[in-house]
């Protein structure tokens, strides 16, 4: 019997969206459905005083890959902005990521040579988050710049938790103190949500409308199923629950023209509950009046609130391994994106993911750049 769609995609952010827009591009006819009452996952924007607000962070399109880059700036045209974030630590304000600015502000150095003896960058340490932390900062960088910050957000000491998540966050002995330093960097200018408007536009998509609530239904009305939620659940817990980290949200419409000066600022002492203050006019760098903030608070996942931040601890990913086994035994389901890989994934990997799987799927990316 002909299935009503040739492909179901569960969640409608940037994964979900890129292969439904590519699928569709090649004569595949597509259902979106999304749980929440909007497009764009994580990503999604939405105006308040003329304001473009991150309901859920900040998100900085940074890459590498040309090809990503021009993709999505199909969709939108990208400011050139570049991230610049300054640390609270004790009510002093402090350049980051450590550089030298900060070893200026904290040790008087000015030269990458006087630096060195703060910074150790040739250690191969791979033990715990704070042993490898204290072995290339020092224990005076370590506890104002990450250990309160980092127990924060993950809700466990850093001698439990391992190496690999500092090792995202740059050091460096020179005076640059951009956030990243991909080669092309930038936000869109109409914020993100229009870029999923344009991607699902012709899409027919269902909002508020959760997979688990009516899957019996859904899993019968499409030859193929791509899903973007959270494995685990998928497949009833049967092998227990994958952990994660959520954040919590405290928005507020402030009526001054200029809160904190800066797009985001880190507060990394221990006796402060939230992680960092957004303000989100920085990103646009315009001259709106007044202002609109967000205090971020790091939270248990439960299972039930959204996904921030997966726990790639021995344990867990074990687990994800074991569950990412079922699907070699049904060609119809296809678990993907950030979430569904069990993986903090930046913004242009999830794209080319996606690019990846259509390509796989269809045998070729038809118009993908016209």
């Amino acid at each position: 019997m002909n299935k009503q769609y040739d492909y179901l995609i569960v969640g409608a952010g940037l994964f979900g969206s890129v292969c439904a827009h590519e699928l569709s591009k090649s004569g595949y006819k597509c259902l979106v459905i999304d749980k929440r009452n909007h497009i764009g996952g994580n990503c999604y924007t939405e105006k308040i005083d003329d304001i473009t607000v991150y309901k859920y962070s900040g998100h900085i399109f940074h890459t590498n890959n040309e090809y990503v880059w021009k993709y999505i700036n199909r969709y939108s045209k990208f400011s050139n902005y570049q991230h610049h974030l300054k640390v609270n630590y004790n009510n002093k304000i402090y350049s980051f990521p450590i550089n030298l600015f900060t070893l200026n502000q904290i040790y008087g150095v000015i030269t990458p040579f006087d630096g060195q003896k703060f910074i150790n960058t040739n250690t191969d340490n791979d033990g715990n988050l704070e042993s490898w932390a204290i072995e290339h900062v020092g224990k005076e960088l370590y506890e104002s710049f990450i250990k309160g910050y980092t127990e924060k957000q993950w809700g466990k000491p850093c001698n439990e938790l391992p190496s690999n998540i500092i090792k995202r966050i740059p050091i460096r002995l020179t005076y640059n103190d951009c956030y990243y330093n991909e080669k092309y960097q930038g936000i869109p200018v109409d914020g993100y949500t229009k870029i999923f408007n344009r991607m699902l536009n012709n899409i027919e998509v269902k909002l508020d409308t959760d997979y688990f609530d009516n899957r019996d239904y859904f899993d019968n009305i499409s030859d193929k199923i791509i899903f973007t939620g959270n494995i685990d659940k998928f497949y009833n817990y049967q092998y227990g629950k994958l952990e994660y980290r959520s954040l919590y949200f405290h928005t507020q419409i402030l009526p001054i023209d200029d809160f904190q000066g800066v797009a985001t600022m880190n507060y990394t002492s221990a006796n402060v509950p939230y992680t960092r203050i957004i303000e989100h006019k920085h990103f646009d760098n315009k001259d709106q009046n007044g202002t609109v903030i967000t205090y971020e608070y790091s939270t248990e996942g439960d299972g039930d609130n959204d996904f921030y931040y997966p726990i790639n601890d021995d344990k867990n990913n074990n687990m994800f391994n074991t569950y990412k086994t079922l699907t070699k035994l049904d060609n119809r389901v296809i678990i993907g994106g950030r979430i569904g890989s069990y993986t903090y994934c930046d913004m242009d990997k999830t794209i080319a993911n996606a690019l990846e799987l259509v390509r796989k799927e269809t045998g070729c990316l038809k118009n993908s750049m016209n």
